[in-house]
């Protein structure tokens, strides 16, 4: 992809991914890029580098501006492989004066790559660093989602370049937030929140609040995925405070996986019943939905509801993924309930309920189990649960 100035003598220089369908089991059905910038100074700097195999397009479009051997400095606000693979090339066709990283970013860089004799400057939470005309503050946010995580902030800009905070995973040709549909940007930003970041929801808000405190201002955030914010920045500022704060709306998901179309017939009378009560719902079926794309529409649900089919004295394999990935990642305030068919032993129900209990989850209903096949009773006792799950919903308020 050609370079890209995002402000004067700053340029996006990274790599769009087209083909990458998979991050560590988040799907990424619409690709990713790996944003990494340049910055013409006094001090030619470099912020992040891209995935091993986009190394040659990293140096390519360096080389479309100047000779990487100008470079004085590189930047790594995150150790992690998606933004350090090429690194050692980089620095083998760069030679920089300094490698700034955080005290953790330099113990992560020597246990990935072994390799002391590069010319590492520890950066400080809070330390500022010349680069001529502009200079750059560096913000630590450890578990943001590593350990060694920082942001770097360019004053003189109103700049921050946010590392994997603010990101999303889609690959495009354009590079700014209002080049592209906002509902489909923040879309994508709410699943890669829900995914990566969720888990560090208390840390995000303490992040929220310091930015506030240092009265930093700023007009461009420029993350370590997807597109850059120029236009709406206050849109996903608002929304990672909505995030962090485990904000939600009446909604309500109706998750399950089946065997023999019982455990999903019960579904759409659940389902029925929390729409007769003024919520909105949506029906994820697990043969069709990844557990990230539902883990994202979980995200502003206040309900979540869950079926599956005993199988082996447990749950399918998919609900089992689902639900472990799910804890992993720590919803909260959110109401839960569970049904499902069997055939002889009937634990599935009471294993979603522990789950959730788990979880935290204001569990409304001990759940409905059908043996084999729901009859219309059946069902009406699923659509009556629906209702009852629909009314906690609604006490809940807005």
């Amino acid at each position: 992809m050609k370079v890209c100035e995002i402000k004067k003598d700053i340029y996006w220089v990274g790599a769009v991914d087209w083909s990458r369908r998979d991050f560590h089991g988040y799907s990424t059905d619409k690709g990713s890029t790996y944003n990494a910038f340049l910055v013409i100074d006094d001090k030619i700097t470099l912020f992040d580098t891209v995935r091993s195999e986009f190394r040659s397009d990293l140096l390519h479009n360096i080389r479309n501006i100047i000779d990487p051997s100008k470079i004085d400095y590189m930047v790594v606000n995150h150790v992690e492989m998606d933004h350090t693979g090429s690194l050692p090339d980089v620095l083998e066709a760069v030679r920089p004066e300094k490698l700034f990283c955080s005290a953790m970013g330099k113990k992560a860089l020597l246990d990935h790559f072994h390799r002391p004799d590069w010319p590492y400057e520890v950066a400080a939470p809070g330390d500022t660093l010349s680069l001529g005309r502009r200079s750059v503050k560096f913000i630590e946010t450890r578990m943001l989602h590593w350990p060694d995580s920082m942001f770097s902030y360019i004053p003189e800009e109103k700049l921050l370049i946010s590392s994997d905070g603010f990101g999303q995973h889609w690959a495009t040709s354009e590079r700014f937030d209002d080049e592209v549909d906002l509902s489909e940007l923040m879309s994508h930003a709410a699943k890669y929140y829900a995914n990566i970041l969720l888990l560090f929801s208390p840390l995000v808000r303490k992040l929220l609040e310091r930015l506030k405190e240092l009265g930093i201002e700023i007009d461009m955030i420029a993350p370590d995925h997807g597109l850059i914010w120029r236009s709406h920045v206050k849109d996903i500022l608002e929304a990672y405070g909505d995030w962090a704060h485990h904000r939600s709306r009446k909604k309500a998901l109706v998750i399950y996986d089946t065997m023999w179309h019982s455990t999903e017939t019960m579904a759409r009378a659940v389902g029925s019943g929390i729409e007769q009560q003024g919520v909105s719902i949506k029906l994820m079926d697990l043969k069709v939905n990844h557990r990230s794309d539902v883990i994202a529409e979980a995200l502003d649900s206040r309900g979540l509801v869950f079926g599956s089919p005993t199988l082996n004295n447990g749950i399918l394999p998919r609900m089992a993924a689902l639900l472990s990935y799910m804890k992993g990642l720590k919803p909260r305030e959110k109401i839960g309930a569970a049904y499902g068919s069997y055939g002889w032993s009937g634990e599935a129900v009471k294993i979603m309920n522990n789950y959730m209990k788990e979880m935290d989850f204001d569990v409304v209903e001990p759940g409905i189990r059908v043996k084999y096949v729901p009859t219309h009773d059946h069902l009406k006792e699923c659509v009556e649960m629906g209702k009852r799950i629909g009314l906690a919903i609604n006490r809940t308020g807005d």
